[in-house]
C-alpha cells in the first residue's frame, strides 16, 4: 500500500497530463478485475453507469420539478401496486440465490474470501451480483414516481444519497470482488427490501390498506439494524486474516456508519413525540391548545374581547370585522344583567353564558 501510496503522489507532481494518468490508474484497475466479467454488458467501463446516476439525478432533483410544476400529480396506483410487488419478488428471488451461492452453508460469517473460480457455486453467485447490479438500476424508479406524484417530502438527502451511491458500489462489486466477506450486506438488504416493498404495495392499494401499515415505525428499526450488523460483519474482515481486501472491509465500515447516522436522524425525526401546547383559561384550567377550536372553525378569548375566525362555518366565510361591534354589545349587556341580578358571581359562570351567547349569535 505504501508503494501504491508514493506513486500516487510522483503521479500528481510529474507532468503527465491526468488523461494519461487516468488511464494508467484504469488499466492497473483492469489487471485485478475479475476476468469472468470481460465483456459483460456496462462493465467493461464505469461511465455508463455515471452517466444513468447524472440522469437519474438531473431528472428528480431539476428537471422533473419543473415539468410538474404545473401539472397535476399523476394518478397510478396500478403502476405503483405492479411496481412494488415485482420489486418484493425480484427481491425474494436474489435472496434465495445468496442463500444457494454460499451463504446458507459453505460462506463463513466470520471471513471469507471471493472464489474466483469457474465451479457452479461461484459462477452462480457472480450471476447474481450482476442481477444485483441491475436491481439497483432499477430502483430509480422510487424516486421518479415521487416525482411525479409530486411527493416532494419524500424526496430526502438521505433518499437521495442511497439511490445515487449504491449502483456505484453494485458495479464495483461485479467487476472485482463479486462474492465473499462482501456479499453479507446484499443478502440482508435482499430481506429488508422484501418486507420494504411490501408495505410500500399494501400502502399504494388505497386507504382502506392504512388498518395493516402500523408497524412503519418498526419497518425503519428493521433498516437500521442492518447497517449495525453489516458494520459488525466487516470488522470482523479486518480482525481476521482470510484473503478478503481489508481496503473493502475498511470501505463497507465507512459506508455503514454513514447510513446509520443518517438513518439515526431521520429516525428522531419522524418518530419524535411531539408534546401537545397547552393554554390556561380564566379559569385556571390547563386546556390542550386545539381545545380552543369550535369544530376547528372559530377560536376565541373567553373573555369576549378578541375573536379570531379561522375558516367557515357551515360552509361561510365570517368577516371578523363586521361582527365584532354586534357580539361585543351582547358580551356587555349580559354581562351587566348578569352582575346587576347578582346571581353569578364567578367568572367561569359569567364566561360559560357569554360564550354560549356568543354561539347563538355566530350560527
Amino acid at each position: 500500500m505504501t508503494g501504491f501510496v508514493k506513486i500516487a503522489i510522483d503521479d500528481i507532481y510529474s507532468d503527465n497530463n491526468w488523461t494519461t494518468i487516468i488511464n494508467k490508474y484504469w488499466l492497473l484497475a483492469e489487471r485485478v478485475s475479475d476476468p469472468r466479467v470481460q465483456g459483460w454488458f456496462l462493465f467493461d467501463s464505469p461511465i455508463p453507469t455515471l452517466v444513468m446516476v447524472l440522469l437519474y439525478l438531473g431528472f428528480v432533483l431539476v428537471f422533473g420539478p419543473m415539468w410538474m410544476a404545473n401539472r397535476k400529480p399523476f394518478k397510478i396506483k396500478g403502476i405503483l401496486v405492479t411496481y412494488n410487488a415485482a420489486q418484493v419478488l425480484l427481491s425474494s428471488y436474489m435472496f434465495y440465490e445468496h442463500l444457494m451461492s454460499g451463504w446458507w452453508a459453505d460462506y463463513s460469517l466470520t471471513c471469507q474470501p471471493v472464489d474466483y473460480s469457474n465451479n457452479e457455486t461461484a459462477k452462480r453467485m457472480l450471476h447474481l451480483c450482476w442481477v444485483y447490479y441491475f436491481s439497483k438500476i432499477s430502483e430509480f424508479a422510487d424516486t421518479v414516481f415521487f416525482v411525479l406524484r409530486k411527493k416532494k417530502s419524500q424526496i430526502t438527502w438521505l433518499h437521495i444519497y442511497h439511490h445515487s451511491l449504491t449502483p456505484f458500489e453494485a458495479w464495483m462489486l461485479v467487476k472485482f470482488i463479486a462474492g465473499g466477506h462482501g456479499t453479507f450486506s446484499n443478502i440482508v438488504n435482499n430481506l429488508v427490501h422484501v418486507i420494504m416493498y411490501a408495505y410500500y404495495m399494501l400502502a399504494a392499494m388505497g386507504p382502506q390498506y392504512e388498518k395493516y401499515l402500523w408497524w412503519k415505525k418498526y419497518l425503519t428499526t428493521m433498516q437500521l439494524s442492518q447497517f449495525f450488523l453489516v458494520l459488525f460483519h466487516s470488522i470482523s474482515a479486518l480482525i481476521c486474516d482470510c484473503g478478503y481486501p481489508k481496503i473493502i472491509a475498511s470501505g463497507l465500515i465507512l459506508h455503514s456508519s454513514i447510513f446509520i447516522v443518517l438513518f439515526m436522524n431521520f429516525y428522531m425525526h419522524a418518530y419524535k413525540p411531539e408534546k401537545p401546547k397547552r393554554r390556561v383559561d380564566s379559569c385556571n384550567n390547563d386546556i390542550p391548545s386545539d381545545h380552543a377550536t369550535t369544530n376547528g372553525h372559530v377560536k376565541s378569548d373567553v373573555n369576549g374581547h378578541e375573536y379570531n375566525l379561522n375558516g367557515s362555518i357551515n360552509g361561510l366565510a365570517l368577516d371578523l370585522n363586521s361582527r365584532t361591534n354586534g357580539i361585543n354589545g351582547i358580551v356587555r349587556h349580559k354581562t351587566e344583567n348578569v352582575i346587576s341580578k347578582g346571581g353569578l358571581e364567578s367568572t367561569c359562570e359569567r364566561n360559560a353564558i357569554v360564550n354560549g351567547e356568543i354561539k347563538e349569535k355566530i350560527l
